[in-house]
């Protein structure tokens, strides 16, 4: 184990006394926090420690009765500009970052200065003063340490040599290993961690000080009505070095509302990238509840996502991906954040206009369109700009209950010829087709964007079902796969067909739509009966599904691909996806019931693709 050797500073015999000559190495200290100061100076001197300190530090330990000189006894200059500069001097730090080499060593003897052993420093206290109601920027300022970081930071530096210690609670096993004569190699590194992080903790309240007191809003840092919920403040957005990557052209934008942006823009963007497709999203609570692609819009499409009226539509690809993403599960898109892959157009803007939502981003708006999304929401709806050559730092960082978890960031890249090329099962199968490529494409993406466990169902380019956030796997698989459901019985001939009180609103409809598509009529109660059936015209209450009615129009939903973020675990996912129309499932392998899992597959006539990486995200 390698340790410290305390060495002979170089000091002429000429200039020291009896008792410095006894003294085998030297200690720097400055120290804001004296805690254990004290107990630390006895415990240097008794290890023949000289002792060299700072203003108060030193009027401390000598008004203890301690031997202590002033750093100006090797620096020669008294301190100046009331205590701002102490020990800022070549003498102080030629002697802390002089390594054990010939040339180092020849330098300090010609200019007569010591090598210095230890550093003992902490710094001003600029935490406790920023957060004080009312503080200004002068008493901010006089809080900033610069020679006691310089002290920390050159020790830190060197401490394959110099022993740095930031943090008074250290000093006692740091005493302890001193009494034995050796200061080890691996006790260094770790004072020199901590010292590092010391300091960087301190530059990064000055920053955020700073960051609060002169950045533009919006330009660097963005200031945010709230957290996750009203009574967490304050809240921001901000990046430490450059520009946000995105531009605020109408609202204010929230927590969660970004959140959301920076979760379904990457997810429009890749899907755009991978399929060449306009692309768009519905996000919720930082999962998707729609997301596609703009592949064409049947006349019956339209009716179902209430996109029949939009003028223009047909020759907007982007229209037709929103149109998608949103009439995909229209309970569950109910106040979205929309992400749009190209510059948003006004059929796109119109169906934005009369849905409840609360904010979009996209990289470009037409004037036109702007103009109709700024009036949403009596001005106060979220229009975000979005820097669509923006690459975000390959670590990601977030704080969890005080602890910082870093970690690369998920740039795997899902593309339908590469990603999807082993095909488990059948074995010697046809090749997959175009449309199959494309919608097993998009769910991927869509639960690479998911909370984790997802499953995402997705047919036409779009998704159609998807299981967010759920702890057991079958539970994402039953959850998605009744949202396909009940997406395909909104294409039964009875919806299509209801009639509508007059001034039932759109919400409204989707609630009724939903309740019926998905077997929940009738209600239960005689008021929830009357509240349901006065959304129809008078005698026009639709019938209920029966099972029988229902399993027969299930059975004409086919071709549907699906991909989970994770393996299959047991046979009842693929059961239970088979009864969607399902005909493709992408997932990783590695369960132990990997080839029940796969046999299950190939008797219910499933393609079994393996997805080689698992795509959980929280």
């Amino acid at each position: 184990m390698a340790s410290q050797k305390i060495g002979m500073p170089y000091l002429p015999a000429s200039s020291m006394s009896v008792q410095q000559a006894r003294l085998t190495a030297l200690a720097i200290l400055s120290v804001y926090d004296k805690t254990g100061l004290l107990d630390l100076a006895k415990g240097l001197i008794k290890n023949d420690v000289r002792l060299l300190a700072s203003g108060g530090t030193a009027k401390l330990i000598r008004e203890a009765g301690f031997p202590v000189e002033d750093v100006s006894a090797i620096t020669n200059a008294p301190e100046m500009l009331s205590g701002r500069v102490k020990t800022l001097h070549p003498a102080v730090h030629a002697g802390i970052l002089a390594r054990d080499l010939a040339s180092d060593e020849k330098d300090l003897a010609d200019q007569n200065i010591n090598k210095v052993d230890f550093v003992v420093c902490n710094l001003y206290p600029f935490k406790d003063t920023v957060t004080k109601i009312n503080v200004t920027i002068p008493e901010a300022v006089e809080e900033i340490d610069i020679g006691g970081v310089t002290l920390i930071r050159a020790a830190a530096k060197n401490h394959t040599r110099v022993t740095i210690l930031s943090d008074p609670a250290d000093y006692p096993n740091f005493l302890q290993e001193l009494d034995t004569g050796d200061i080890t190699t691996e006790t260094r590194q770790q004072y020199a961690l901590k010292a590092f992080e010391h300091t960087a903790d301190y530059d990064t309240a000055i920053s955020d000080f700073f960051r609060k007191q002169y950045a533009s809003n919006g330009v660097q840092q963005l200031s945010l009505r709230y957290g996750a919920n009203p009574h967490q403040k304050p809240a921001a957005a901000f990046v430490r070095n450059g520009h946000l990557p995105f531009k605020v052209l109408g609202g204010s934008p929230g927590y969660i509302n970004l959140l959301d942006c920076l979760n379904a823009w990457p997810l429009v963007k890749e899907l755009k990238q991978a399929l060449g497709f306009p692309a768009a999203a519905s996000f919720k609570h930082v999962s998707p509840a729609g997301a596609a692609i703009g592949v064409p819009l049947n006349e019956k499409e339209r009716r179902v996502y209430m996109v029949d009226d939009i003028e223009g539509i047909e020759s907007s690809g982007l229209a037709q991906a929103y149109a998608r993403a949103r009439g995909a599960d229209r309970m569950s898109s109910f106040g979205d954040v929309i992400a749009l892959s190209d510059k948003c157009d006004v059929p796109t803007a119109k169906i934005i206009s009369r849905e409840v939502s609360d904010g979009v981003i996209a990289p470009e708006y037409e004037p036109a369109a702007l103009e109709i999304l700024k009036k949403k929401k009596g001005g106060k709806y979220l229009v975000l700009q979005m820097d669509d050559t923006y690459e975000p730092p390959a670590q990601e960082i977030r704080t969890v209950y005080g602890v910082q978890l870093t970690q690369g960031r998920n740039d795997v890249k899902i593309s339908p010829n590469e990603t999807f090329r082993s095909v488990i099962r059948p074995k010697n199968g046809p090749k997959l087709s175009d449309s199959a490529l494309r919608d097993l494409t998009v769910a991927t993406i869509a639960v690479k964007y998911t909370q984790s466990n997802s499953v995402c169902y997705a047919l036409n380019g779009q998704v159609i079902g998807l299981g967010a956030g759920q702890q057991s796997r079958i539970h994402c698989t039953r959850l998605a796969g009744d949202k396909a459901d009940n997406w395909w019985m909104r294409f039964h001939e009875r919806t299509l067909s209801i009639q509508w009180a007059k001034g039932v609103k759109r919400p409204e409809k989707s609630n009724a739509i939903d309740m019926l598509c998905s077997g929940q009529v009738p209600p239960q109660s005689e008021f929830e009966t009357k509240d349901y059936e006065r959304n129809f015209a008078e005698g026009a209450v639709p019938k209920p599904f029966t099972p029988e009615e229902r399993r027969q129009w299930l059975d004409k939903l086919g071709e549907v691909a699906v991909s989970s973020d994770a393996f299959f675990p047991f046979v009842d996912n693929v059961y239970r996806a088979a009864r969607s129309g399902v005909k493709y499932v992408a997932a990783p392998l590695g369960s132990q019931n990997d080839s029940a899992v796969l046999d299950t597959a190939d008797n219910l006539g499933i393609s079994f693709i393996e997805q080689s990486t698992r795509l959980f995200h929280h």
